[in-house]
């Protein structure tokens, strides 16, 4: 491209950047949306993942506090056990509340990535057919109209693209929380 040709200037990355901000385009794409546009759909997708989570990590937490409270054992000598009942709870409680809320807000966020990305010199690993990368060349003109795009073009499965990393991710949680409750459950063990 003739932008990676030229030789940039100490202060051409603070030029783009206000270009960026007022919205006005910078020579080398005029496909970047301005941030003012980017910024209702990163704010709603921070608001939107806050709520969610917080609702269900109180609703996990509850039932996960009703459910052992019912389960208490008879005799109080057991104190490792009831430590372990007091920390662990409050792991799965946010655990599931984040999972939950990325796979519920996945969609906003693949819409929202999509937009961040465009005008960038970006490429991406055709992870499908595993040999070739493929250039990001989008035109939205904003969030309604890459939803419209990806709906039109891709389907209802185009908002999901990209979600076997959340399912990675989340497999990695579960085994750095059985761990951990295993190594915390020894280590109460030897300290009582």
């Amino acid at each position: 491209s003739e932008i990676i040709r030229d030789n940039p200037g100490i202060l051409d990355c603070v030029k783009e950047g206000i270009g960026r901000v007022i919205g006005m385009g910078v020579p080398h794409s005029k496909r970047l949306l301005p941030l003012m546009a980017l910024t209702f759909p990163t704010v709603l997708h921070g608001v939107l993942h806050y709520i969610i989570s917080s609702i269900i990590q109180k609703f996990v937490l509850l039932a996960l506090k009703r459910e052992n409270s019912q389960n208490l054992p008879t005799e109080s000598s057991n104190s490792v056990q009831s430590m372990l009942d007091a920390y662990f709870p409050e792991l799965i409680a946010s655990f599931a509340a984040s999972l939950c809320a990325d796979v519920m807000i996945y969609p906003l966020e693949t819409v929202l990535h999509r937009l961040h990305i465009q005008g960038t010199r970006t490429i991406i690993d055709n992870t499908d057919l595993g040999y070739e990368v493929l250039p990001i060349n989008t035109q939205y003109e904003g969030m309604r109209d890459c939803i419209n795009t990806i709906k039109r073009e891709e389907g209802m499965l185009g908002f999901y693209k990209g979600f076997g990393a959340v399912v990675v991710q989340y497999t990695l949680h579960v085994a750095v929380l059985q761990l951990t409750k295993i190594i915390y459950s020894t280590l109460l063990q030897n300290v009582a």
